[in-house]
């Protein structure tokens, strides 16, 4: 499937444009755990100092994804975080979705021929820590919004009631957890916010969290 693209558009508008109708379409618009396996998607050097990074900046709660763009260094460039919008599961939505935050808070890197920069996704979700057909829709926007951009697809971690998990590695840890994270976001923000963006002009690391 091939989209256009046109770097200096507005990023409100893949927002307003509706997805095709066809159910059939839909449903195809998710990875597999074998096709993500087999998509040669780089594995993180340190996926529990990239989490509790994330987790320190965004404090996601239920329903929060995080989208980060990480150097080769695995040193963190720009994030953005948002909340799920109650929309039907959909690769074509999560896509458009994605990108519109990348577009604010980090320009593209069409014009090389080979991507330097990696962006991973965390997506704090109810339920168990195996994949689900949303994951799998949030891999499919993963991709396709990277290759939009002009950036490497990273890894694709969840964040449950028991833990964080990096699909597709078999990589995770009990802390930091969903339960945990809502608990932190109530105290330090009295509310929910809907969207955070940073972006990280300079070669900043990820903050480290205490140990937990």
């Amino acid at each position: 499937m091939t989209f256009g693209f046109t770097p200096s558009a507005d990023p409100t508008r893949l927002a307003s444009v509706s997805p095709p109708a066809d159910a059939s379409t839909a449903l195809g618009r998710l990875l597999e755990p074998a096709e993500w396996s087999a998509a040669g998607i780089p594995l993180l050097r340190n996926p529990r100092e990239v989490v509790r990074g994330l987790y320190e900046r965004h404090r996601p709660t239920r329903e929060t994804a995080v989208v980060a763009v990480l150097d080769q260094e695995e040193r963190l460039k720009a994030s953005a975080s948002f909340a799920r919008r109650s929309t039907p599961v959909d690769g074509w939505v999560f896509r458009n979705a994605l990108l519109a935050q990348l577009r604010r808070v980090i320009p593209h890197d069409l014009r090389r021929r080979t991507p330097v920069r990696t962006a991973v996704l965390l997506y704090c979700r109810d339920g168990a820590e195996g994949w689900t057909e949303e994951d799998g829709a949030w891999m499919w926007g993963l991709r396709d919004a990277c290759t939009l951009h002009g950036l490497r697809c990273g890894a694709y971690i969840t964040l449950t009631a028991g833990g964080w998990q990096v699909l597709g590695e078999g990589r995770g840890g009990r802390q930091p957890s969903a339960s945990r994270v809502s608990a932190m976001s109530t105290v330090a923000n009295g509310t929910d916010a809907p969207y955070t963006a940073n972006g990280h002009g300079g070669m900043e690391l990820l903050r480290r969290a205490a140990s937990l």
